[in-house]
């Protein structure tokens, strides 16, 4: 086993209701792959291509705030995406919104497979593990999974929402939380924008639908997001707004129930 930790585990102790994941939280190339780097100066690194800007530090303050459990990845989205199904042929991108990754140009399966066992498959064990662990003595856990956009990707129009709320089989925490955001005067609201619902095979798919457990995806516009003050006015905005949508829907199972 490779020395990189995959993985941060951050209040791993913390309220069992809800569990905060981050998939593109750092742009770190560990040393194991091609020698720490991709062939990417840094500011192609520092992009959205690498990382979803901002998403770490939204995590933590709203796992901070929520008193929740959080699992974050620790590289980049261009070594391997974790928000892919093992088959899904985006899973190590040659090429992304205009950027040739010269590492991943010629990859071999071996390669793949080798970035699969060291950090794709390390990370949903580690959140597979801490979702029974939160299941064991009460109600499954809610899946809060936090991610960001960039407001423009080259050739294409701009992006006008300040948050999108992404889901598709299950909209038991989706619809409460698009309420009480739409009820915000100030914001943009996209529901299933700036993409489309969730991937099959994607985190949200592999551990939420599978397992029955409610779940939802934020995109945060990542400007919004990228300095630290961003990153905890938001999360002091979102994590009532959170709250009051998983407690929704746990007194309307109870009820129902």
């Amino acid at each position: 086993m490779h020395g990189h930790q995959p993985f941060e585990h951050f209040n791993p102790d913390g309220d069992p209701s809800l569990l905060i994941l981050c998939d593109h939280a750092t742009n770190i190339v560990p040393d194991s792959v091609n020698g720490g780097t991709l062939g990417l100066p840094p500011d192609e690194m520092d992009r959205h291509i690498a990382h979803d800007v901002g998403a770490r530090g939204l995590s933590l303050e709203l796992a901070a705030l929520l008193d929740a459990p959080a699992l974050l990845t620790r590289f980049s989205r261009l070594v391997i995406d974790p928000n892919r199904g093992e088959d899904d042929p985006t899973l190590v991108m040659r090429l992304y919104d205009g950027t040739i990754v010269p590492a991943n140009r010629r990859i071999t399966d071996a390669d793949i497979q080798s970035r699969l066992d060291s950090f794709h498959r390390p990370y949903h064990e580690a959140v597979s593990a801490q979702i029974d662990r939160m299941s064991a003595d009460r109600a499954a856990p809610a899946l809060i999974s936090v991610h960001s956009y960039t407001p423009q990707l080259r050739d294409r129009p701009s992006r006008p929402w300040h948050v999108g709320v992404l889901w598709l089989h299950d909209g038991r925490i989706a619809r409460p939380l698009l309420r009480h955001l739409r009820a915000e005067p100030d914001l943009c609201v996209g529901e299933n924008q700036p993409y489309d619902g969730q991937l099959e095979g994607d985190t949200l798919s592999r551990h939420g639908t599978r397992r029955g457990l409610r779940h939802v995806l934020i995109e945060m516009r990542h400007d919004l997001i990228d300095t630290v003050d961003g990153q905890r006015l938001w999360a002091e905005r979102l994590a009532p707004m959170l709250r009051a949508s998983v407690d929704e829907t746990v007194s309307k199972e109870m009820a129902d129930g």
